[in-house]
Order: C-alpha cells, then sequence, then structure tokens
C-alpha cells in the first residue's frame, strides 16, 4: 500500500461527533484527520521536505507576529471547527490579536472557535488535490482572509486574498520572488527561504 494514501469515510459527521471518535482513537495513531464536508479525512505523515518547508515558514511568520504583538501563529496540530461545519487541521496558521480577542476563547482539549487570518497548507501527493479544491473553498466560504499553498515540487507559493467573500485569482510566487503578505503588512519572505 503506498504511504501517501489518504482514506475518506463514507459516514457523515458532526463536528461533535468527530471530536469523539478522534477522543477514541489509540494513541499509536500517527495520521491526521480533518472534518471536510461532514467526512472524516485521513492523511498520513507527511515527507520530506515537508517538516523543513514547515520550518522555513513557520520561525521567520511567527517571529514577525510575536516581534510586532499582531496576534498568533499556530502549527499543524492546531484543530479549527470553523462555522460551515468543518475541522481543519492547516499546516500554518495566524490569528490576527483583534480576531483571537474577539473569541470565543479557545478551550482546553477542544478545536479553535475561530476562523484563522491566514492559513497555509503545504503540498503532499495525499492532499495536493484536495488542498487546492475543497480545502481552498472551505477556507473562502468560512472567511480565512489569506491563504498560502506552498508546492514544494515546483518551488512555488501562491497566494489568495479574499475580496468580496470570494478568494482571486491568486498570485504565484516563483524563483527569486520575495512573498508579501496583505494580512500582516510588512511581513516579506523570499521563495529561496521558503525552499531552503
Amino acid at each position: 500500500m503506498p504511504t501517501e494514501t489518504a482514506f475518506i469515510s463514507t459516514e457523515i459527521f458532526t463536528q461533535e461527533e468527530f471530536k469523539r471518535w478522534l477522543d477514541e482513537r489509540p494513541s499509536s495513531d500517527i495520521n491526521h484527520y480533518e472534518l471536510l464536508r461532514r467526512r472524516i479525512v485521513m492523511n498520513p505523515p507527511a515527507a520530506w521536505p515537508h517538516g523543513s518547508v514547515e520550518s522555513n515558514i513557520h520561525i521567520p511568520l511567527g517571529t514577525f507576529v510575536r516581534t510586532h504583538k499582531l496576534g498568533i501563529v499556530l502549527g499543524s496540530s492546531t484543530g479549527y471547527d470553523l462555522p460551515s461545519g468543518d475541522t481543519v487541521e492547516p499546516d500554518i496558521s495566524f490569528i490576527a490579536a483583534e480576531r483571537f480577542a474577539a473569541g470565543p476563547e479557545p478551550q482546553e482539549g477542544k478545536f479553535i472557535r475561530i476562523v484563522p487570518s491566514l492559513a497555509i497548507e503545504i503540498l503532499s501527493p495525499a492532499t495536493a488535490h484536495r488542498d487546492r479544491t475543497e480545502k481552498k473553498a472551505i477556507y473562502e466560504e468560512n472567511g480565512v482572509e489569506e491563504y498560502w499553498i506552498v508546492d514544494t515540487k515546483r518551488r512555488e507559493v501562491t497566494l489568495y486574498h479574499l475580496s468580496s467573500k470570494r478568494f482571486g485569482r491568486g498570485k504565484v510566487y516563483t524563483g527569486k520572488d520575495t512573498i508579501r503578505s496583505r494580512v500582516l503588512a510588512g511581513f516579506t519572505l523570499s521563495v529561496k527561504e521558503v525552499f531552503a
């Protein structure tokens, strides 16, 4: 069986049922699970260079946000219960201070019920199609202001910005380009740094 196979449940679940199902998983289960359109989606652990690329983005992004006291940056183990009924686990996410303060306040042992300001997904063979289609639509529908798709094979980053409740066409950054975020004014990151 290929190591990059993802599985999707045939049954449908509410967010509460999904959380109970997750809580019953054995501690030895290292897979990641999301609830997309009421179906449980299992993704295997990501292969190289996913983790390296994640760190190359997370560290400068987190440092910038912390230095300027703009909100919080969270990693790939953070789950979000979105208003649409989906539960997602972006590779990297940012919640602006205003959104975080508006709540609801996160509760220990539960998923965050705040829509992130920025969501970043790093493609892998098991997730690439879903990240470009279904999850993009879910982020758009829930009001994520900026969505990054990081393609490690093509060594490119595509940024989508929410305008009139829709993501635009997306701006592709490659080669010697410098990524500029609208959600985090003043934050820049070179594509070379992302894939270093």
